[in-house]
């Protein structure tokens, strides 16, 4: 992946993002069906206030949803479960790094997903 010109597109990230998610491991993949995966610039005032960051370069991705851990019945007829990546934090990180941006997306899509489990 290019490191200089034109940064990637949200649906580049997105890309690579559903190719990391392709590549995990059983048990785990076959979990992550209805889990929406969502590629934004930067997270919301909403989210970056909930969570008390005032740099919104701070915040790289979130789960948003009920981990499978605390599921019951009461549950059913919920919003799916959410994966969202902030897209100019992430470039940031990788710009001033060394990983390959294949790389910086799968760990914190992992991260993110690890939320689920």
């Amino acid at each position: 992946m290019r490191r200089f010109g034109t940064p990637p597109s949200a649906d580049e990230m997105e890309a690579i993002a559903r190719q990391a998610m392709l590549s995990l491991p059983e048990p785990f993949a076959s979990h992550l069906g209805d889990v929406v995966l969502l590629v934004e610039d930067f997270a919301d005032e909403a989210t970056l206030d909930a969570m008390e960051i005032e740099d919104p370069f701070d915040l790289t991705g979130i789960y948003e949803g009920i981990p499978l851990t605390e599921r019951s019945v009461d549950h059913s007829g919920t919003l799916p479960d959410r994966v969202r990546l902030f897209r100019r934090p992430i470039l940031d990180e990788w710009a001033s790094g060394e990983d390959t941006l294949e790389h910086l997306v799968a760990q914190v899509l992992v991260h993110e997903v690890g939320h689920h489990f």
